[in-house]
């Protein structure tokens, strides 16, 4: 099997006796958008910045690449772009000189990429301008760019669509898919849940510290959506006997013009079956589509932290 980006094990932080993150794991993969996915307190920063060695955990493993983050930190961050929180940034010099002052810092040929990384995250127009001039997306961007000198093979991103319009949001969401088809791991954490679904591939859902859901989106969301409504003939007694066979617990409520059963993908196919056997007039069968809300409701009790 293809070996995680990003391998994190029992991750845990413990300050002064409170435990602020317990027991964390999860993997991201090659060319994967993965979402950290939990309400504000949740654990999501602390977990950041133990990701990238900005505090050390109280026990745990973080391998990036490989390689294993304690033993050997240089060698794992070293294809890490990151952003915690917000960028740092000079208003006072230009988006070029803002991504020179690091660049020169990480070597000759990062500064020769400063121009190809401008054109990737559309500010080649606006390169030489001040960056006081800049949109807060555009900071944003540029706030990016300066993750992807250093020509990262993870991009961890912390809550980057704060204070961002809707448009400011769309644009990061296709710029980060874009990297992704590009090979490149993302790692975004956020509070926003119709943002991750849009965006991502993968989410962990950390509440009070722990992570309590894991799997694709949409995998999760698919098993949140057990309920299936059915529009039947007039037969109403003969259907609502075949869907009791197969719903979940044998519950099928009435609505009008037919009935809502919860039912596994088999169990709607069997009944459908069944339904055309005893001559029964079916008209429309819809599962109903939850949503990651949904997901993270069912997950966390409707709670937050």
């Amino acid at each position: 099997m293809e070996e995680p980006v990003l391998s994190v094990r029992g991750l845990e932080k413990q300050v002064r006796g409170r435990t602020l993150v317990k027991d964390v794991s999860f993997d991201v993969y090659r060319g994967q958008v993965f979402g950290f996915l939990g309400p504000n307190g949740a654990g999501k920063t602390t977990t950041i910045r133990m990701l990238v060695g900005l505090i050390r955990p109280s026990r745990g493993q973080v391998v990036i690449n490989g390689h294993d983050l304690q033993k050997n930190p240089s060698a794992a961050l070293r294809s890490v772009g990151c952003i915690v929180e917000n960028p740092d940034l000079y208003p006072y010099l230009s988006g070029w000189e803002n991504l020179y002052q690091l660049a020169v810092m990480q070597g000759r040929a990062a500064v020769e990429r400063i121009e190809r990384i401008a054109d990737l995250v559309h500010l080649s127009d606006r390169l030489h301008d001040k960056v006081r001039t800049y949109s807060l997306g555009m900071r944003q961007r540029l706030g990016i760019a300066q993750a992807l000198l250093c020509e990262p093979k993870l991009l961890i991103l912390d809550e980057p669509t704060n204070g961002l319009d809707p448009a400011g949001i769309h644009e990061l969401r296709s710029f980060l898919r874009d990297l992704a088809k590009d090979g490149m791991s993302v790692f975004i954490s956020s509070h926003l849940l119709a943002e991750i679904e849009l965006l991502c591939d993968s989410v962990a859902i950390i509440r009070a510290g722990t992570v309590i859901r894991t799997g694709s989106v949409d995998a999760l969301i698919t098993e949140a959506s057990p309920t299936v409504v059915w529009r039947v003939g007039s037969q109403d007694t003969a259907a609502r006997t075949v869907l009791q066979k197969y719903a979940a617990n044998g519950v099928v409520e009435p609505v009008d013009g037919g009935f809502h059963a919860n039912m596994t993908d088999d169990a709607v196919a069997a009944a459908a079956a069944e339904l055309a056997r005893q001559g029964c007039r079916l008209y429309e069968v819809t599962r109903r589509r939850a949503t990651l809300e949904d997901v993270f409701l069912q997950a966390t009790g409707g709670g937050t932290t």
